[in-house]
Order: C-alpha cells, then structure tokens, then sequence
C-alpha cells in the first residue's frame, strides 16, 4: 500500500514539472536511498566502509548515518565514522522517529534485537548480514560454531530482519566459502565480513530485483549457533576426538583459549597442532588427558578420547605466564608421578 502511494504522489509530481531537465533530475535522485547502519565490531565495518564508499561514489546510497554502542570499548564502527565524519547516534538513544527519516535499515554484528517499531520505520525494510547459509546456524556465533561443528563450508546471508526473531527473515542472496582443515577463526571471519560487505553492496544497488526474488528460509532444516561462554571452552577429554578438541580450538582462536585442569590448577592451553590423520592408535589407549613428553622431539602431547594425541605448544597455568611444551615438562610435569601425569 506505502508503495502504491508513493507511486501516485511521483505521479502527481511529475504533472506539475514542466522542464525536462527537472524531470530527470527527480527521477535521478528519487531512487537513492537514504541508509541508517547498525553495527559495533570488526565484522561489521567492511559492510560500512562499502556502504559509504558507495556513497561518496555518488552511487544508489544518497545519505548514510550511523547507529552504534557509544559505551563498547574500542568500537571500530565508532572510529571509523567519527574520522570519516559519518553522522552517529547512541544505541540507547536513538528512537523510531530517527529510523523513519530514511528508506533502509542495515543491520551487521549489532547483537541486539531490533524492536519492531523501528523495522517498520523503514519503508524499505531492513537488512542483516549473517555469516552462515541460514537456515543453518542461525544465532550469535555462526563462525565459531561452523569450525567447531567440522563444517567443510558456510557462507554469507543477506536477509530481511522480521520482528521478534533473529535470523529467520527472507533470503535475498547467499555466497559460500570452503573452511580448510586448519583454518582458524580470525581468518574466516576477516573472508566472511569482505563477503558480507561484497554481497550487501550487490543488492543494495539493485534491491528491488533481490526483493522480488526472496527466498523463505525453511525453518525444519534449521540449525543453531548460540553465544559461547566459557563452558564451550573446557575439555572434557574423555568425551572428546582429538578432531573434536582441534576444532574446538580453531574456532576460539583469537577469542579465548581452551580449558582443562592439571593438579587441580586451571590450564589454559593457547596453542595446539593435530596430527590425528595419520597416527596410529596405540594397542593400548591411553587414558584420556594423559600427558606425554618426548625429550628428543622436546614435544608435549595429550592423549584423546579416541587414543589420538595432539600436541601442546603453548600454554599456562594457573593464571601465570605463557609456556612452551618443555617449559610445563620441567616446571610442572617432570615432578609429579607417571601416574599423574594428565589433564582432567
């Protein structure tokens, strides 16, 4: 209905200028769009670098302002705009009224749920980049759990964000990428936010097209992909493939290191490699989180649940300095009993 009556008012608009000039200038201008981004972190500000390139390149975006966390510590979103002289408004501030002096809504790694008040503030909507295939991995921490979970590939969504819900939206477009066997989530991440920023650009500039062609996502195939917590970050050895806890620690890389106990002192284990492919298990498995240390090789390794080791390389306990596999051999490991010698 909001479409159809602006098509009457162009109309009315039209019959009453009568230099062709003018009327070329309207319709030059009356297609751009006038954008409102939300965003906060490093995901989202090549999404709003693209979006105000387009801008200053006289592209489909005619005006761009920001919305952003003015409290969240070292805010790239926040950096970015102040020095590049994009307008900002306080998330908690920022009311419905200000949504509805532009056309479209772009929401990228915002973390909070936008009220419906403001989605329908928008006469163009709103969109969100999500970086997973949606249905699959909807939730807070896409790319954590895409590595954690194994997944060989994921992908960049840009839907239209609906009340209520995060995530379930109509598609507009997708693009996916391969996860390698020893990509870590920094690296991912970084090629899913130029991605996201690659694709949300393509329909931006031509979003009646990708309107006109959305896809409903089916919610039965589904997937999750909640906040991490500290809980995601411990170990539990037994339970656990030596696959499983290395993909556990690719995809915390950068954000938080594994945890497990030794002597009853928290370890946090910054950096591991896995050999798992082509190691043999042992006649005898070992019991899960058992600690070996080879002199020659001066490697630390523990053993998995499915007899299969990885090997330490840095870690610390107790809260205190970072340590090499040697330096845990000598300070900690070479004291205790053989029959101590593991991670619970």
């Amino acid at each position: 209905m909001l479409l159809l009556t602006r098509v009457h008012v162009r109309t009315a608009i039209f019959s009453s200028i009568t230099n062709t000039s003018n009327v070329q200038r309207y319709f030059s201008n009356v297609s751009r769009l006038k954008v409102l981004f939300f965003g906060t972190d490093h995901f989202s500000l090549p999404s709003l670098k693209s979006i105000h390139k387009n801008l200053i390149n006289n592209g489909r975006v005619e005006r761009l302002e920001v919305v952003t966390s003015f409290k969240a510590a070292k805010n790239p979103v926040k950096q970015y705009s102040r020095t590049a002289g994009i307008p900002m408004h306080d998330w908690v501030a920022c009311t419905p009224g200000i949504a509805r002096t532009f056309d479209l809504g772009v929401v990228v790694s915002f973390g909070h749920l936008i009220p419906e008040t403001f989605i329908n503030s928008f006469d163009r909507g709103m969109l969100n980049v999500h970086a997973s295939l949606l249905p699959k991995l909807r939730g807070a921490a896409p790319i954590v759990h895409a590595i954690a979970n194994g997944e060989q590939r994921t992908g960049i969504s840009i839907m239209r964000i609906k009340p209520k819900q995060f995530d379930v939206g109509e598609i507009l477009l997708q693009s996916s990428v391969s996860i390698g066997r020893d990509t870590l989530m920094p690296q991912l991440h970084d090629e899913l936010a130029a991605i996201g920023a690659d694709c949300l650009i393509t329909c931006i500039e031509d979003l009646e097209s990708y309107y006109q062609r959305l896809t409903v996502q089916n919610d039965t195939e589904a997937t999750y992909a909640p906040k991490i917590d500290q809980k995601f970050a411990e170990i539990r050895w037994q339970d656990s493939t030596a696959v499983n806890v290395y993909d556990r620690y690719r995809s915390l890389y950068g954000l938080r290191p594994l945890l497990t106990t030794f002597g009853g002192e928290v370890v946090k284990i910054f950096k591991l490699s896995c050999n798992s492919d082509n190691q043999p298990v042992p006649p005898i498995s070992p019991r899960p989180g058992q600690l070996e240390y080879s002199k020659r090789s001066k490697q630390l390794s523990v053993r998995c649940g499915d007899g299969r080791s990885l090997a330490i390389l840095q870690l610390s306990v107790g809260g205190k300095k970072t340590l090499t596999g040697q330096d845990f051999y000598n300070g900690f490991l070479s004291k205790v009993n053989p029959s101590e010698r593991y991670f619970k």
